[in-house]
């Protein structure tokens, strides 16, 4: 890392104090949890009396629970056509307002391929739609998708969550032996996919089998930086301070190289937007979104939330040996 770098984080250790260290990853927990519940709310659903089976999520006060992150075909079905126009995507979302319409992009710069992705619908409104897109536009191409996670599928996936995080916390207390610490690295870990999800939501990228995967290996990214940082700071020998520069220089550059090739991976994949004769690969650039979204998220809760929590723990650790050495020391002088 260069000087000024150094001289950063240098100042960083120095002068921030817990409360300052806690106040940024708070507010940003805060902000992308406040996203998914407007999101699970957008999209809940009322249920009449007797139709509650029908329902794929849980119902609560006569509402079908919406999902926190907007769905894609992958996940409830749906239908996806192609075809040429020279409307922008706003336009085709306010002339299809009518209908379940999910998404509506461009599709290759050297062309006028749009792209309109609708979610479930009855068969009459799928005819209608079928009639109109043939009637008014030339090289449709109709592709329709049947759900691939049912209800007890969507439900082994959340319990299988739940059940990652709960076992990633039981290794590492086995690994540290601490509460505290294993605790740090399921919140950081917990504030890092919390806010990808948000901003998958803000950017209008859906939950698809892609991005799903970017989730999965993002839990890996934010996990091996937190016990960097814990292993670091509770196995070595030294002055605290000191540890956590290491850590940090170690860290940030791990950190800082994956999101460089992340952009570029990104780039590239989305490169038709920049040059014509790129392929554009939604798979790819969904999943590195994700894992940028997640990674920045990681900088902040690695760094803030996780050190301050270890670095108060550490602290108070050492106030309460002292607290115990000192009635020795008097009895040895007595």
């Amino acid at each position: 890392m260069t000087l000024s770098i150094e001289k950063t984080i240098e100042a960083y250790v120095k002068n921030v104090t817990l409360k300052q260290m806690i106040i940024v990853p708070a507010i940003l927990l805060l902000l992308s949890l406040s996203i998914l519940g407007y999101t699970a709310y957008k999209t809940s659903v009322l249920v009449e009396p007797g139709m509650e089976k029908d329902c794929n999520t849980k119902v609560l006060w006569g509402y079908c629970i919406g999902s926190p992150v907007e769905l894609g075909v992958e996940f409830k079905g749906g239908t996806v056509i192609t075809f040429d126009s020279e409307k922008y995507p706003d336009q085709l979302k306010e002339e299809f307002k009518s209908y379940p319409l999910i998404q509506a992009r461009k599709e290759l710069t050297e062309s006028n391929w749009r792209l309109l992705q609708f979610g479930p619908m009855n068969e009459s409104m799928h005819n209608d739609l079928t009639k109109k897109i043939n009637s008014e536009y030339t090289k449709v191409k109709i592709d329709q998708m049947g759900e691939v996670i049912s209800k007890p599928l969507q439900e082994q996936a959340v319990h299988a969550i739940i059940l990652s995080f709960l076992g990633m916390a039981i290794v590492v207390y086995i690994i540290f032996r601490t509460f505290i610490p294993s605790m740090a690295v399921v919140i950081s870990a917990f504030a890092d996919i919390a806010f990808a999800a948000a901003m998958m939501n803000v950017f209008g990228v859906v939950l698809s089998l892609g991005t799903v995967a970017g989730l999965l290996m993002l839990i890996g990214y934010s996990v091996d930086t937190d016990i960097l940082l814990t292993t670091r700071l509770l196995k070595r020998k030294g002055e605290l301070n000191d540890k956590i520069k290491g850590a940090m220089r170690t860290g940030l550059t791990m950190t800082l190289t994956t999101l460089a090739a992340l952009v570029a991976l990104y780039l590239v994949s989305s490169g038709s937007y920049i040059i014509s004769s790129f392929t554009r690969i939604d798979i790819i650039r969904d999943i590195s979104m994700v894992l940028i979204f997640g990674l920045i998220a990681d900088i902040v809760n690695t760094w803030t939330t996780n050190l301050g929590i270890l670095k108060w723990y550490m602290e108070k650790g050492k106030v309460k040996q002292k607290h115990i050495e000192k009635p020795k020391k008097r009895r040895q002088t007595a």
